[in-house]
């Protein structure tokens, strides 16, 4: 089987992901009731009986909504730094002494054949990361929710097989839409989200060879479109002198609804 995944849903609606192996099935973040978690889980035949452990982002609702209903459900162990632990205990409610595990930023674990690293980024939480599984020679990485991509990040997502990579928002929909000022200032600031033009900027600097699959993630359901980000991201790459062929590097689609394929990170060779 090896390294593989499928975001349950991703959005300002709620973020899931499960990342699995032969050996250990983890999952990213629950933004969204436990109810609907497992309802999207059974769509890929997955339960939370299978789950070895939870690894938290952050603490915006949209990432931990059903998080303590469902860690209790199933006597889950927790992964998160302590800056965030404090951050979301009052929406997390009781937990067990051994469900609750420290995970600082840019420290690595394993659990049984899977790797998992965290990484601190840019976003107005109170210690967000993102996070890098590997396993089998694969390496697959979740970017979302960070205002910009630092050189340090960016060195954190080199040699990636597959990048779940945001791209929230398109800058002029968003600058046109119903949302006030300070709303807006906050999604463009360093401590908000990227844009369609930031994501394939970053990818600019990312494409070394390895990188075979994009999950553009997190769209905004009211300033952005699927279609629209993969051509804003496509027209950057060329703009900078980057063509590729459609073997070579795909451009996915994640949803707010329902969950992406099982895909298998890199192919036994």
């Amino acid at each position: 089987m090896g390294l593989r995944f499928t975001v349950l849903a991703s959005g300002s609606t709620g973020n899931a992901t499960v990342v699995s192996t032969d050996a250990a099935t983890v999952l990213v973040d629950v933004g969204l009731s436990g109810k609907k978690i497992e309802e999207l889980m059974k769509e890929r035949d997955v339960s939370g009986r299978d789950l070895d452990a939870i690894f938290v982002t952050h603490e915006h609702s949209d990432h931990i909504k059903g998080l303590g209903a469902f860690a209790r459900k199933y006597e889950l162990p927790v992964y998160a730094n302590e800056k965030t632990w404090a951050a979301m205990q009052r929406h997390v409610g009781e937990l067990a002494d051994t469900q609750r595990r420290i995970m600082p930023a840019d420290s690595v674990m394993e659990i049984a054949d899977l790797r998992i690293e965290s990484y601190a980024i840019s976003h107005d939480a109170a210690e967000p990361v993102g996070y890098c599984f590997s396993a089998d020679g694969a390496k697959l990485s979740l970017a979302t929710d960070l205002g910009y991509v630092s050189d340090k990040v960016m060195r954190q997502l080199q040699q990636s097989d597959v990048l779940v990579l945001e791209s929230n928002h398109d800058v002029n929909m968003l600058r046109m839409g119903r949302y006030p000022w300070n709303i807006k200032r906050r999604i463009l600031g360093d401590e908000g989200h990227l844009s369609n033009e930031a994501a394939g900027d970053a990818l600019c600097k990312l494409l070394n060879g390895s990188l075979k699959r994009v999950y553009l993630a997190h769209l905004s359901q009211e300033h952005n479109l699927m279609d629209l980000a993969k051509l804003t991201v496509d027209n950057v790459l060329q703009d900078n002198g980057i063509f590729y062929r459609k073997h070579e590097l795909v451009l996915c689609d994640t949803h707010y609804d329902r969950p992406t394929l099982w895909d298998t990170v890199k192919l036994a060779n």
